[in-house]
């Protein structure tokens, strides 16, 4: 787990008894307010960007993932249909379906963390999609849909998020949709995906506040020259 200066260490045998809850309790709190904190900055930085900005990054990352060995030899995709502060997916999904490969997008259930990854059958579909709260498009939960883990798995699973930082930490918006079905599938099947997080620029981190249950991604592209490869 990943140490932010300035947080209180974590009281991993505690002196008395309480006192290791309380320790604990001071640090998870200061963590999620350094997240809140990086989230709020990080929400700046992407309002100010262009949309031509937003288009040329979106190009050059989608340049870079479909040349990516991975992606390449990839059949099970699990894709995100992108926010408007978020690299645009249109192109690899539109890819995707030209390749043969099968697309896997994101079902998030309301008032919860479960999210699944479910089979979108074409790229014309997604307009059809009903439109959520976070003005994301995504079956109904009355769809019934190929679900990823009940029928093999994913090879590649593509990641959101706000920020990224070298050593593959990730923050998310703060609901822990990706890190449950991560955490999810890990227990459910023996191979944990290949995660590749998709950025602009802006969204590259010194560091990420995170806690045990964060999942780490194993590789960042973004638009510039800076690549993080964690294996």
């Amino acid at each position: 787990m990943g140490r932010v200066p300035g947080l209180p260490p974590v009281c991993l045998q505690p002196p008395a008894p309480g006192v290791c809850r309380l320790l604990d309790s001071r640090y998870m709190a200061s963590i999620q307010a350094a997240k809140r904190a990086l989230r709020a900055q990080l929400k700046q930085k992407l309002a100010a960007l262009s949309e031509l900005e937003k288009l040329e990054q979106s190009q050059a990352v989608t340049r870079k993932l479909l040349s990516h060995h991975r992606y390449q030899t990839a059949q099970r995709i699990a894709v995100f249909l992108n926010m408007a502060d978020e690299v645009q997916t249109g192109d690899i999904i539109r890819d995707i379906f030209h390749q043969g490969k099968l697309c896997f997008i994101p079902r998030y259930q309301p008032r919860s963390a479960h999210m699944d990854m479910v089979r979108l059958s074409s790229m014309e579909e997604i307009n059809l999609l009903p439109v959520t709260t976070w003005n994301i498009r995504q079956p109904g939960q009355e769809d019934y849909r190929e679900e990823a883990l009940a029928t093999g798995g994913l090879d590649l699973v593509l990641v959101p998020g706000l920020g990224f930082d070298s050593e593959g930490h990730r923050l998310g918006r703060g609901k822990g949709y990706y890190d449950t079905f991560l955490a999810r599938y890990s227990r459910h099947l023996s191979d944990k995906p290949h995660t590749i997080a998709l950025a602009f620029q802006e969204q590259i981190c010194d560091s990420i506040p995170v806690t045990e249950s964060d999942f780490a991604i194993d590789e960042v592209l973004s638009a510039g020259d800076l690549e993080m490869l964690k294996k």
